[in-house]
């Protein structure tokens, strides 16, 4: 994309914007790379990402950033055999407490939707709990090591602590029977020592070491003699304690250096999702929404605000391209808005090819340009001698050279700065050269001319910004298909000229211009309201196929949770009724055994009668069960030997290995038993899905050789997948266990696609980077159900 166009249309304020939002240095500086993509594929995931990150901010509120930092630095220290100090210590522990939080916040729970970008970065990222919680454990802040750090530290400082006490104790005795000799009966630090502050007449009174004086010299710090072998065993403490510091600083930026491929992957990773969280955030400040992305040159974009125009002063325009005509020409009144609308239509179209969301209505689309040409301002240059019009020119060769079908250009004031007459032909003879090209044309005009160009053309649509003639303002609202009126009679009549000067006026005008301004007025009028019903009925109609469709997949869900609980229920109602009856034949069991001390057999008779009341309501609820069974599967009409059957009664499949006899029974196979039964009572049986899959697999077994091995390494995105696709069901056929899909390391991007595919693909069981020696993150290994 150029970079003109980008400056002119002022994509650079947008990512100042966007820049705020990001939580980590690493993160802005992605924003700071953003530009268009360069394909419509890369235009539409991104687009996706950045939905997915709004979606996830307004179901669960912010990401687990807190206390990131940039980390890349301190790992690639450490990776190059450095000692990391505490602050890039605790800074890598905080990134890997992120990493675990972030992928639990990424993580799908089972009720929830699905975020398949999102999932799939999170997938990626490899938390190291061990290496966390070592460091969590020794760093406490940037500056200080926890005692816990080591039981060596720990017992080093507890001594320190016993020394210091011991040291203050018995300076504090040597402060009170000395305190005649000292400027004031308190003690100090000189260098890690602890000392007395003695007047200068009376430094032999004090017998010690002098280690400093006052400014004026009336002060003398000296160290006590009695205290001078308790201050070196201080001393020494204290450089075992750096010591010992050092230790543990070394051994864990050697477990950094360790795991330093994965904490780079992670930092990487997190950075990105930083970044796209950081677009989802600037979409809910504009209220963006996603649009379709068309690769046909043409747009709609519904409702249309301009990103940087305050939100409650902008005003919402509809403005499409493309299908019916490709060239728009928008005139009306200077301050009326026309600048505004095609920065607007630039500006939006840069923001969505960079995967930005766009402050448009949601059934709104935009178009993959290749590049985006824009002649917008005054770019007079005095150092070159140009005029305005010489400036614009040079411009506009500029974009005449390059513009081609896969271009959207941007003209303001096309031909203006020269003579009317000569400046309306050459801007007319600029838009049908490019048209002719199919390069998608929006311009702004005052010349007449352009407007009955656009009225006679084939592919050339006229449109104005509305003016107010009763309040002397423009509305800022864009009208497609009406060319623009000056209104200048009417504005001057508004504001005091005399109505003999304005009649001198008109007369100066034709007769024809005068009557193409009434014309105007008139188609005005009834293309507004046609423009308005026609496009407020297509959004009607798009909003409920919409509506339908999300109607249809609810139901089809309830159907599937409906029949899910009826299934269960029954098998809980048929566990119930086994249960009922084997605990009433354990009470008859019971009550023989009593009977044999002495109960009366009309007990027992007694006894036999409830179980048979009992036994007979809970047989015939069971028949209702397998009854209802009978009735849901399908009858078996024709027989042949070794089909496969479902008995209700048993509840379970069977093998029919005879043909029926003159009682309409068949014999079955039910595991090992073999037994009679009605062919009435059969039902044809239902394949499950895994028999389903596991007999397709040997039908279609192919036995010819497959390399388990694919190099997709120069290929683009979409043929690499359609390459791994085919190559899938061929390794598949083969029962490859395990293959490897090359696919190089570069920006990435064709990993992500293949992994993308991957994730969803019926014959993958599971799939990862490649290990050390197995080509790492060029390769992918495949695991193949």
């Amino acid at each position: 994309m150029n970079e003109r166009s980008i400056r002119v249309l002022e994509f650079y304020k947008i990512k100042e914007k966007l820049r705020k939002y990001a939580v980590t240095s690493g993160g802005k500086e992605l924003v700071d790379k953003l530009a268009p993509y360069s394909s419509a594929y890369e235009v539409r995931e991104a687009l996706e990402e950045s939905r997915e990150a709004l979606e996830l901010l307004i179901k669960k509120g912010n990401p687990p950033f807190e206390g990131l930092h940039d980390v890349r630095e301190g790992i690639e220290r450490a990776k190059k055999g450095g000692c990391l100090n505490p602050a890039q210590l605790l800074y890598i522990g905080t990134m890997l407490r992120c990493t675990s939080r972030i992928q639990e916040y990424l993580t799908r729970k089972e009720e929830e939707e699905s975020f398949l970008k999102l999932e799939d970065l999170a997938y990626i990222l490899t938390p190291i709990k061990n290496l966390e919680n070592e460091i969590e454990n020794a760093i406490v802040s940037e500056e200080e090591i926890s005692d816990r750090a080591s039981s060596t530290l720990h017992n080093i400082r507890r001594s320190l602590k016993e020394k210091n006490s011991s040291v203050r104790e018995k300076i504090n005795s040597i402060v009170r029977s000395n305190a005649k000799y000292l400027q004031d009966a308190i003690y100090t630090m000189r260098g890690d020592r602890y000392v007395l502050p003695v007047k200068a007449e009376y430094k032999g009174a004090v017998p010690g070491l002098v280690h400093d004086q006052s400014s004026t010299g009336a002060t003398l710090f000296i160290e006590p003699m009695s205290l001078v072998n308790l201050n070196n065993e201080i001393k020494e403490l204290k450089l075992k304690e750096q010591a010992e510091i050092e230790r543990i600083l070394w051994a864990l930026s050697k477990k950094v250096k360790d795991n330093s491929d994965v904490c780079s992957s992670n930092m990487k990773i997190l950075l990105q999702i930083d970044f796209i969280f950081a677009k989802g955030k600037y979409a809910s400040s504009i209220d963006g929404m996603m649009p379709k992305v068309n690769e046909d040159g043409s747009f709609n974009l519904v409702g249309a605000k301009h990103p940087l125009i305050d939100r409650d002063k902008v005003v919402p325009s509809d403005i499409y391209l493309g299908k019916n005509f490709s060239v728009l020409m928008v005139t009306g009144p200077n301050t009326g808005g026309k600048t505004v609308t095609i920065k607007t239509v630039g500006l939006l179209h840069l923001m969505g090819m960079s995967g930005l969301l766009i402050p448009t209505r949601d059934d709104s689309s935009i178009s993959f340009y290749r590049e985006v040409f824009a002649d917008i301002g005054d770019e007079q240059s005095i150092e070159q001698s140009l005029s305005t019009f010489s400036s614009h020119l040079t411009n506009i060769v500029g974009i005449m050279r390059e513009a081609d079908r896969d271009s959207l250009v941007l003209f303001d004031e096309l031909g203006a700065g020269t003579d009317p007459t000569e400046g309306a032909a050459l801007a007319t003879a600029i838009i049908e050269t490019l048209k002719e090209r199919g390069t998608k044309i929006i311009g702004t005009t005052h010349y007449s001319e352009l407007k009955g160009y656009a009225l006679k053309t084939p592919g050339v649509e006229n449109a104005s910004v509305e003016f107010d003639v009763e309040t002397l303002r423009p509305t800022y609202r864009l009208l497609i298909g009406v060319p623009g009126k000056s209104n200048a009679f009417e504005i001057s009549k508004r504001l005091g000229l005399d109505d003999f000067v304005i009649e001198k006026a008109k007369g100066f005008v034709s007769e024809e211009n005068m009557q193409f301004e009434d014309l105007i007025r008139d188609l005005q009028e009834k293309s507004i309201i046609a423009n308005r019903d026609a496009r407020e009925a297509e959004r009607i109609k798009i909003e409920t196929e919409k509506i339908k469709r999300t109607y249809e997949e609810k139901l089809k869900r309830l159907e599937t949770t409906r029949d899910k609980a009826y299934n269960e229920a029954r098998r809980e109602a048929k566990e119930i009724i086994s249960a009922a009856k084997d605990e009433a034949d354990e009470i008859l069991k019971a009550m023989r055994e009593l009977e044999k001390f002495g109960i009366s057999g009309g007990g027992r008779k007694r006894l036999e009668e409830e179980r048979k009341k009992l036994k007979d309501s809970l047989e015939d609820r069971e028949k209702a069960l397998i009854k209802e069974r009978e009735n849901a599967g399908e009858a078996i009409e024709k027989v042949t030997l070794g089909m496969e059957a479902f008995l209700p009664s048993l509840n379970q499949k069977v093998i029919i290995i005879s043909m029926p006899d003159n009682k309409g029974e068949v014999q079955v196979e039910a595991g090992i038993m073999k037994i009679n039964v009605k062919l009435k009572d059969l039902r044809k049986a239902e394949k499950t899905k895994e028999e389903k899959v596991r007999k397709k697999r040997e039908v279609k077994l192919n036995l010819r050789s497959v390399e388990s091995r694919l190099d997709l390494r120069g290929l683009d995105a979409e043929e690499a997948c359609y390459r791994t696709d085919k190559y899938l069901d061929e390794a598949y056929m083969a029962n490859l266990g395990e293959v490897t899909i090359v696919h190089g390391k570069g920006t990435g991007i064709l990993r992500k696609a293949i992994n993308d595919m991957l994730k969803r693909h019926p014959h993958v069981k599971s799939y990862r980077l490649g290990a050390y020696g197995e080509g790492g993150d060029g390769v992918t290994m495949v695991e193949l159900k």
